[in-house]
C-alpha cells in the first residue's frame, strides 16, 4: 500500500524498514518450489501473493501501535539537525539585520550604576506630596471664596429670570437657537406658577489636550443641574446667583497652578458649577449625574459612617409602596463610599438581612457589596405584621458591636427606617440603647414614610426628631432621590457647628462622571446587539448557523470579546477627587447649621504617573499606590473595564493582594501571610522594603513568567495614599547611567549639535513618559515637544528646574524637565543616531536584498532604556508605510511586550532571540509578522544592567518556507506533525496554518500533557481577582411564581411574542418584498447576494430545526457579577541539559521527539500520528471560573467578607457638637388630603362595622 511504501522516505526522517514477517515467509515458502513448477505458475499465482501480501500489510497497518514501532518513524538526530539548521539560520539573520553587535558597541562609554529603591520611592513620593499641597491649597481658596461669597450675598433676592452658561443648553456660535416658545409655557404644577424661559447663552469653546480634548472655555464656568432639580427654584437659582462669583478664583487658580484639572463646586441644592465651562456630554440615554451622589461630595460632607437598614415586610407594603421603599434604599446606598459601613434587614415578625451571610455583621460600602445588597432587596417581598421593636433591638445591637469591636467605621452611626407607619414610638428601645449619655445620642435616627393615605404618621416622626435624624414622607418615585439626600445635611451638623475645621478628603479611584449603572445599561445593548445579530445572520445563512461547529465558534468569539480587559484605555479618564465641605456661616444659620455644598478639583491618575519617573524603575519596574482601605489607586495590572468600553461592577475595590500574587502554590485567596503583613505596613503608612517570588502576567494575561522582586514603600504625606515600587532583582537592581563629561551642557560647550541626533522622522520616544513640559504651551506630538526643548537647552543661561510641581506658596515654572531622564535620552539618541539610516548598510546591499527577499524581513528597530525608539524599513515596493506602521504601535519602548520579553530571555541564554506571533493570527487573512527582539546588556565592573533591545519583523510565510526547506518533505505527510512552539506553548509554526498563534494544548492536548509530565513545560497558575461573569436574570425562586399572579400572564405574552418574532422572520423569507432591504444591506456588506430561500413542506408541526432555533430570538438576559478565574499558563524549564531533550522517541509510549531551538526560545516538536490520541483531550489558557463550593444562598461576596482584610479609618471624624441639641429642624409631617366623599364613606363604614 502507499501507506506502507512511505514508512522509508528518502529525505532519511524515517529508517528503512524490514518486509513484513508475512511476506518474508510467503517468499521462503516460494523459494522452495521446484524451478520447473515456478517457471509455470509463476505468470498465474504472482496476482494472487500480492494480493495476499496487501492482506498482510493492512492488518499490520491496523494493528496496535505496540506492534508497529512507530518510533523508528521518527530520527532523533535528523530532527537535531533540523533544530541546529533553523537556530542558526535564524540568528545570523537577527544578527545581520539588527546590527546587535554594532549597538552593544555603541554603550561602551555608559557606566553601570546601583539603582537604590529606597531613595527612589522617597524622592516619587516627595514630588507626589508636592502635587497634591497644590491642589489642596486650590481647594481650599474655592472653599473660602464661597464661603465668604454666600455670606455677603446673603440679603440678595432670587432672580427667576437670571440667564448663566447651562452645561446641557448653552450654545457655540453657529448653532441653531432653539425658538421662544409659544404660546406661554404650561404652568409647573409643583410651584403652581408658569413656567420660565431663559434663552441659553453661547460661548465659545476650544479643546485642549489638558482636557482630553474636550472644547472648554477658560473665562467662565458652566452649570449641571440634575434632571430632577427645577433650576429656577428660588433656593436653587440664588445659589447659582452669587456662585458665579467663583469664577475669579477659579481663574486665578488656573494661572497659579497650569497643572490643575476641572475646579468645581457642588452645591447642596444639587447644582454643579465647573471650570473650565464645557457642554455636557449626551451620549447616554439618561442624565443620572447628581454631584452629591459622587463620593467627593458625600465624603467631605459627612465624616465615614456606619448605617444599619431597616425596612418593613408587612403585608401592607405592596404595588407602589414596595416600588417607593425600594427605590429608597437603593438611593441611600448610592451615597455610601468605601469608608462608609452598611447592612439591610427586612422585619416583619422576625428580623433577617437581605443577604443571609452578611448577618449580624456591617459591612464595607464598596461597589461590590453595594451591588449584592441591591440584589437583595430587588428579590425582597412583603409578608406579615411589622415588629418595629425587634428591628430597632436588633439594630442597636449591631451598631454597639461594631463599635466595641472596633469594626466599621467608628465615626457616625445611623439608622434608617422604611416603612408605611410604626404602631408606637419604641421610647424604651431608645432609652435603652440611645439615650445613656444625655444630651448625647450617638445613633441619628431617619425615618421615611412611605404612601399617600397614611394616618399614624406621628410615631415614626417622633423616632426621628428625638435622636437627631430627619424625617421625611414619600408618595412618589419622583421625589425619593430629592428626599433621600435630605439626610445629608443633618450628617454634617457637626462639621458645619464646627466652623473652622475642613477635612480634607481624598477619593478612592473612580470613573469621572460615569456612574456604574451604566454598566447594565451598555451590556443590555450588547446582548440586544448580539441578538439582532443573530436573526439577521439566521436569515441569510439559514440552518448552517445552527451546526455545533458554528454555534461554537460564535459562542467562543463572543465570550473573548468579554475577556478584552485592557490595561491602559482612553474610553474612561480615572481619577482621584480632593474636595472640601463649604459651610454656611451666616449668623441665623447656626440654628439650621446648613451645609452649602463642597468644593474640589480633580487629579487625574495619569497626571500622578508623569510624576513617578519610570525611567528610574526600568524594563518590567512599576510603582502603584495603595489607599488606606488597601485598594490600588492605580496599578498595571488594574483592570477596570471589560468588553473594551463596560465598567466592571466593582472596578475601583481591587486590593493590593489581588494583584501581587505570590508564586507561592497557594490556593485562590489563600494569601501568604508575608504579603498580608506588607499589605499593614503600606496602610499604616509605614517606610519599608521586602523581597517576594511572585507571578507576574502579561500579554493579555497569556504569558507569565517567575520572578524575585524588590519592594520599597512609603506614606505620601496629608494624604491616605502610600506609594509602592517595585522592580527584579535580577536584573533591576543595576541601571544605565552617563558619565559627567556626557552631560547636555558639557555637550553642547564642545560645539556638538545635540539638536542632530533627531534628525528625520524614524524615532519616537515614550508618549507616556514626562521628558519636558510647557505649562503655557502645547504641541502636537511629545517629539515636537522634545525638539522644542532641545532647542532652548542649546540657548545659554538655561537651567534645570529643581522638581515637577512647585512648593507653596504656588508659584510653577511654566518649564520643566526631567534632568536625568534628558541626559539619558540625549546619549542614548546620540550614539544610536546611525541605526536609523541606511548607509551602514551600503557595504552589503548585495546581503541585505538577499535578507529581505528570502525572510521577507520588513522593519529592524532599536529600543533604548529611555524611551527612545528608532527604526530601519526594508520596504517593499507595495508596503511604503511600514516604517510608519511599526512606529505607531510599538513606541512605548520598555513598556512593549517584545521589550520586557528579550530583557528576561537574556538569563535564560544571552545569545538568543525572542520570536512570537500574535494570538490567534492563523485565523485572520492578513499577512502574519514574527516579531524577534534581543536584549542588549551593558557591563562594567562586574555589574550589568539592560540599556536596548534591538530586533526585526518579517513574514511569518517566509518563516514557513524556511522550516519547509530545512525539513523537506517530511512534515507534510499524514503520519507526522511537526511544530515550532514558543516559551510560553504557543503555536509559532505548524503544518496547518491556520493554528498559527494558537495555544499548543488546544490543539494536540495529550502531547501538551506529556510535554508538563516530562518537564518540557510548567504549569502556573495565575489568579484573576477582577474577572466579571454572567449570571442569569431569570426568577429562579418558585415562591415568587406562587405570590405573583401575574407571572403566568407574563409567561403567556412571552410565549406569544416568540411566536410573533417567529413569523416575522418566516415572512422575512418567504416574501421578497419585505427582505429585498436586507437582500441590498447584505449584499452591500459582504458582497454577495444571499442564499436561496427554503421552504418547510406543508403546514403541520415545526422542525426540531425550527425549534431549536427559538432560543436565539429569546434574548437570554444576563447581569454582570464579579468573580474569580484562574487561568493554567505555561513556561518552559530553563534548565540547561534538560535531559528530557535527549530522550528518543519509543513507539506509542513516546510519539514524538523535542528539541530546544537554539538561540531562541522556541523549541521544535515531531509528533508520530499514527498512535492513536485522546482528542478530546483539551488543555486551555483560557480563564475558567473558580469554584469555592459555596452553599446555595452565597455568594463571592459572602466568601470576601468572611475574609476581610484589615483597613485604616480616615484620620478625621467629626461626629457630634454640643450645640447640636438646640437644633429642632427635624423634617415635616406630611399633609393629608382626602375628598368630602371618601371622608364621607369612611364615616359610613364606620357606623355599619
Amino acid at each position: 500500500m502507499a501507506r506502507t511504501g512511505g514508512l522509508s522516505r528518502a529525505n532519511g526522517l524515517t529508517g528503512n524498514a524490514p518486509p513484513p514477517a508475512g511476506a518474508a515467509a510467503a517468499a521462503a515458502a516460494v523459494s522452495t518450489s521446484g524451478a520447473a513448477g515456478r517457471n509455470m505458475t509463476w505468470s498465474w499465482a504472482w496476482p494472487w501473493w500480492r494480493l495476499c501480501l496487501s492482506l498482510i500489510s493492512m492488518l499490520i497497518w491496523h494493528a496496535p501501535c505496540a506492534h508497529l514501532q512507530p518510533a523508528e518513524n521518527i530520527n532523533y538526530n535528523l530532527v537535531h539537525s533540523w533544530a541546529d539548521k533553523l537556530g542558526m539560520e535564524l540568528f545570523h539573520l537577527g544578527d545581520f539585520i539588527t546590527r546587535r553587535k554594532e549597538v552593544q558597541e555603541s554603550f561602551k562609554d555608559a557606566k553601570v550604576v546601583q539603582r537604590v529603591g529606597a531613595s527612589i520611592v522617597d524622592s516619587m513620593a516627595k514630588e507626589i506630596e508636592m502635587m497634591m499641597d497644590l491642589k489642596v491649597s486650590a481647594v481650599r481658596r474655592i472653599m473660602d471664596t464661597a464661603e465668604n461669597t454666600a455670606l455677603s450675598h446673603q440679603n440678595d433676592m432670587a432672580d427667576k429670570m437670571f440667564s448663566y452658561y447651562n452645561a446641557k443648553e448653552m450654545l457655540e456660535p453657529g448653532d441653531p437657537v432653539p425658538p421662544i416658545p409659544t404660546p406661554a409655557p404650561d404652568m409647573d404644577k409643583d410651584i403652581g406658577e408658569p413656567l420660565i424661559y431663559v434663552q441659553p447663552k453661547v460661548v465659545v469653546l476650544e479643546p485642549r489636550p489638558e482636557f482630553h480634548n474636550t472644547p472648554v472655555n477658560f473665562s467662565v464656568s458652566s452649570v449641571h443641574v440634575p434632571v430632577n432639580v427645577f433650576d429656577r427654584a428660588p433656593d436653587v437659582i440664588k445659589a447659582i446667583q452669587w456662585s458665579e462669583n467663583l469664577d475669579q478664583i477659579f481663574r486665578d487658580n488656573y494661572k497659579n497652578d497650569p497643572t490643575l484639572s476641572w475646579q468645581f463646586f457642588g452645591s447642596s441644592t444639587g447644582f454643579m458649577r465647573q471650570f473650565p465651562a464645557s457642554k455636557w456630554k449626551k451620549d447616554v440615554p439618561v442624565d443620572l449625574y447628581d454631584c452629591r451622589l459622587r463620593s467627593w461630595y458625600m465624603e467631605a460632607a459627612t465624616s465615614p459612617k456606619d448605617i444599619v437598614i431597616l425596612m418593613d415586610g408587612s403585608g401592607s407594603m405592596l404595588g407602589q409602596r414596595l416600588d417607593i421603599a425600594k427605590h429608597v434604599v437603593n438611593t441611600i446606598l448610592d451615597t455610601l463610599g468605601t469608608n462608609d459601613f452598611v447592612n439591610i434587614f427586612t422585619f416583619d415578625k422576625e428580623v433577617s438581612p437581605v443577604v443571609g451571610c452578611f448577618e449580624d455583621t456591617l459591612i464595607q460600602a464598596t461597589l461590590g457589596n453595594i451591588r449584592e445588597l441591591k440584589e437583595g432587596i430587588e428579590n425582597f417581598g412583603p409578608k406579615s405584621i411589622a415588629n418595629y421593636t425587634a428591628a430597632l433591638t436588633r439594630a442597636f445591637e449591631i451598631l454597639e458591636e461594631a463599635k466595641s469591636t472596633s469594626r466599621g467605621a467608628q465615626c457616625n452611626q445611623a439608622i434608617m427606617i422604611i416603612g408605611d407607619g410604626a404602631p408606637e414610638n419604641n421610647r424604651e428601645v431608645f432609652e435603652l440603647h440611645n439615650w445613656r449619655d444625655p444630651p448625647y445620642k450617638p445613633v441619628r435616627v431617619f425615618t421615611y414614610l412611605i404612601g399617600k393615605e397614611v394616618a399614624n404618621w406621628d410615631d415614626i416622626r417622633w423616632m426621628a426628631c428625638e435622636n437627631q435624624g430627619y424625617y421625611v414622607h414619600l408618595s412618589d418615585t419622583a421625589e425619593v432621590r430629592e428626599m433621600v439626600l435630605n439626610y445629608i445635611p443633618v450628617m454634617a451638623r457637626p462639621l458645619v457647628l464646627g466652623r473652622h475645621d475642613h477635612p480634607v478628603i481624598w477619593t478612592q479611584v473612580y470613573a469621572d462622571i460615569e456612574d456604574t449603572k451604566l454598566s447594565d445599561h451598555l451590556w443590555e445593548i450588547k446582548q440586544c446587539e448580539e441578538q439582532k445579530a443573530d436573526v439577521l445572520e439566521y436569515w441569510q445563512v439559514h440552518d448552517r448557523m445552527l451546526e455545533p461547529s458554528e454555534m461554537h465558534r460564535r459562542e467562543y468569539r463572543r465570550i473573548k470579546e468579554t475577556w478584552n480587559q485592557p490595561v491602559d484605555s482612553n474610553v474612561y479618564q480615572f481619577m482621584t477627587t480632593v474636595s472640601m465641605p463649604i459651610y454656611d456661616r451666616r449668623e441665623n444659620a447656626t440654628r439650621i447649621a446648613n451645609i452649602l455644598g463642597v468644593a474640589g478639583t480633580d487629579v487625574p491618575i495619569n497626571e500622578i504617573k508623569k510624576l513617578l519617573s519610570p525611567f528610574m524603575l526600568g524594563v518590567n519596574g512599576y510603582a502603584f499606590i495603595v489607599t488606606n482601605n488597601g485598594y490600588v489607586l492605580f496599578h498595571p495590572d488594574f483592570r477596570p473595564i471589560f468588553q473594551g468600553y463596560i465598567l466592571k461592577p466593582a472596578y475601583n475595590s481591587v486590593d493590593m493582594i489581588e494583584v501581587e500574587l505570590l508564586d507561592d502554590d497557594r490556593p485562590a485567596r489563600d494569601f501568604n501571610p508575608v504579603l498580608m503583613t506588607i499589605r499593614d505596613s503600606i496602610i499604616n503608612q509605614s517606610t519599608g522594603s521586602k523581597w517576594m517570588l511572585v507571578k507576574n502576567h502579561f500579554d493579555e494575561m497569556k504569558r507569565v513568567t517567575r520572578i524575585k522582586r524588590q519592594y520599597y514603600w512609603t506614606a505620601i504625606k496629608n494624604t491616605p495614599f502610600t506609594l509602592v515600587i517595585s522592580y527584579p532583582e535580577q536584573y533591576g537592581v543595576s541601571r544605565i547611567d552617563i558619565r559627567s563629561e556626557q552631560d547636555i551642557h558639557r555637550v553642547n560647550i564642545k560645539g556638538t549639535n545635540i539638536r542632530s541626533f533627531f534628525d528625520g522622522k524614524r524615532w519616537k520616544i515614550h508618549p507616556d513618559w514626562l521628558f519636558c513640559k510647557h505649562s503655557n504651551r502645547t504641541f502636537r506630538t511629545p517629539e515636537t515637544e522634545l525638539l522644542y526643548f532641545l532647542e532652548r537647552m542649546t540657548e545659554p543661561g538655561w537651567r534645570w528646574p529643581a522638581s515637577r510641581s512647585a512648593m507653596p506658596p504656588e508659584h510653577t515654572a511654566a518649564m520643566f524637565c526631567d534632568r536625568q531622564l534628558m541626559q539619558a535620552l540625549v546619549f542614548d539618541a546620540g550614539v544610536t543616531e546611525w541605526f536609523s539610516k541606511n548607509s551602514s548598510f551600503n557595504s552589503k546591499e548585495d546581503k541585505r536584498n538577499e535578507f529581505k527577499q528570502r525572510f521577507g524581513v520588513t522593519v529592524a528597530f532599536l529600543a533604548t532604556h529611555s524611551g527612545l525608539t528608532r527604526w530601519h524599513e526594508f520596504n517593499l515596493a507595495e508596503e511604503p508605510s511600514v516604517g510608519e506602521t511599526f512606529s505607531q504601535k510599538n513606541k512605548r519602548a520598555i513598556d512593549e511586550i517584545w521589550y520586557k520579553r528579550a530583557v528576561d530571555q537574556h538569563f535564560v541564554r544571552a545569545e538568543s532571540f525572542v520570536y512570537s506571533v500574535p494570538f490567534d493570527a492563523g485565523e485572520s487573512n492578513s499577512e502574519i509578522l514574527v516579531t524577534a527582539s534581543h536584549a542588549i546588556f551593558h557591563n562594567e565592573g562586574g555589574k550589568s544592567a539592560p540599556a536596548a533591545v534591538v530586533g526585526f519583523q518579517f513574514q511569518h510565510s517566509a518563516l514557513y518556507k524556511l522550516f519547509h526547506n530545512i525539513t523537506g518533505n517530511a512534515c507534510a505527510v499524514d503520519d507526522k506533525d511537526c511544530y515550532i512552539l514558543d516559551n510560553n506553548g504557543y503555536v509559532i509554526i505548524s503544518t496547518r496554518v491556520h493554528e498559527t498563534g494558537r495555544f499548543f494544548g488546544e490543539v494536540n492536548g495529550a502531547i501538551m500533557k506529556r510535554l508538563l509530565e516530562e518537564n518540557v513545560y510548567k504549569r502556573v497558575f495565575v489568579y484573576d481577582y477582577q474577572a466579571v461573569c454572567f449570571e442569569s436574570r431569570g426568577d429562579n425562586n418558585a415562591s415568587s411564581m406562587l405570590l405573583s399572579p401575574l407571572y403566568h400572564v407574563l409567561r403567556l405574552s412571552k410565549w406569544l411574542l416568540h411566536t410573533a418574532l417567529w413569523y416575522i422572520v418566516q415572512l422575512m423569507q418567504l416574501a421578497p418584498g419585505v427582505s429585498a432591504h436586507y437582500a441590498e444591506m447584505y449584499s452591500d456588506m459582504n458582497g454577495t447576494e444571499p442564499e436561496p430561500e427554503h421552504h418547510h413542506n406543508g403546514h403541520g408541526k415545526k422542525s426540531e430545526t425550527e425549534e431549536h432555533w427559538l432560543r436565539y430570538l429569546t434574548l437570554h438576559r444576563t447581569r454582570l457579577k464579579s468573580c474569580d478565574m484562574q487561568r493554567e499558563l505555561y513556561t518552559l524549564y530553563n534548565e540547561k541539559d534538560n535531559v528530557v531533550y535527549n530522550m528518543t522517541a519509543h513507539a506509542c509510549e513516546r510519539p514524538f521527539v523535542v528539541l530546544p531551538i537554539p538561540f531562541s526560545n522556541l523549541i521544535l516538536l515531531v509528533v508520530d500520528q499514527l498512535c492513536p490520541r485522546d482528542a478530546a483531550l483539551v488543555l486551555t489558557v483560557n480563564p475558567q471560573t473558580i469554584d469555592y463550593h459555596l452553599s446555595v444562598n452565597d455568594s463571592l461576596a459572602c466568601y470576601k467578607h468572611a475574609r476581610e482584610f484589615n483597613r485604616v479609618r480616615p484620620q478625621s471624624c467629626i461626629s457630634r457638637h454640643a450645640n447640636e441639641s438646640n437644633i429642632k429642624l427635624c423634617g415635616k409631617a406630611c399633609s393629608l388630603y382626602a375628598n368630602l366623599a371618601l371622608l364621607l364613606l369612611c364615616h359610613i363604614l364606620s357606623r355599619w362595622l
